[in-house]
């Protein structure tokens, strides 16, 4: 069994049991919301919500689509996707990383001996924005790395504007990225993920 499957608040929640329809036959309903790693196959669905999410903002992707099927086929279990009915509407991709900082080398490697994991992104569809759903997201995918017992600190870099929003998923600042982007600057952020020994004894991890 995987951690993730192991741990209760990540289960999926399930529509009402099926109705028989007119000819006897139940109806097959999927979870009505679900959370699971991502694979390589959802590499293609990753992308779309990216670049629609990010284009129009940055002119850019955090991850190009080669990029995603590299990090969810060297370590998907960094990954957690949101599915509404089997539809990917959310996702956060990551990797472990071995440094105390990010740097540029952060952006396509993954350190299977690291102890940090760096966040490369995090989006949402845009038809299901502005319902809480990326906050609700980071908040599952945190208590899911606390599962991890090579994990000891989440890392991500974002832009100013978005500061606040990860602040209040309890992301502290660390200062000015080492990382650029083009023209873009970023912020550097950590939040620590190990010391929550009683949560992981309630969580069945």
């Amino acid at each position: 069994m995987s951690a993730l499957s192991a741990l209760p608040f990540l289960k999926p929640v399930h529509l009402r049991s099926p109705r028989s329809s007119p000819g006897g036959q139940r109806r097959h309903t999927l979870p009505a919301s679900e959370f699971r790693c991502l694979s390589p196959e959802d590499a293609v669905s990753v992308f779309e919500i990216e670049r629609e999410a990010f284009i129009s903002v940055s002119g850019d992707c955090p991850l190009h689509l080669d990029e995603i099927r590299h990090f969810l086929n060297l370590c998907p279990e960094l990954s957690l996707g949101w599915f509404e009915e089997g539809r990917l509407v959310a996702f956060i991709i990551g990797s472990l990383w071995d440094q105390e900082r990010l740097s540029q080398a952060a952006l396509t490697l993954h350190k299977p001996q690291g102890s940090a994991v760096h966040i490369h992104v995090l989006a949402v569809h845009r038809t299901v924005r502005q319902q809480g759903k990326g906050s609700i997201l980071m908040w599952r995918y945190l208590q899911y790395l606390r599962c991890l017992p090579f994990a000891r600190r989440a890392l991500l870099m974002c832009e100013d504007f978005l500061v606040p929003f990860y602040q209040k998923c309890g992301f502290e600042a660390l200062g000015p990225c080492e990382v650029t982007v083009g023209d873009l600057a970023f912020v550097e952020m950590q939040h620590p993920v190990r010391g929550h020994a009683l949560m992981r004894r309630n969580s069945g991890c």
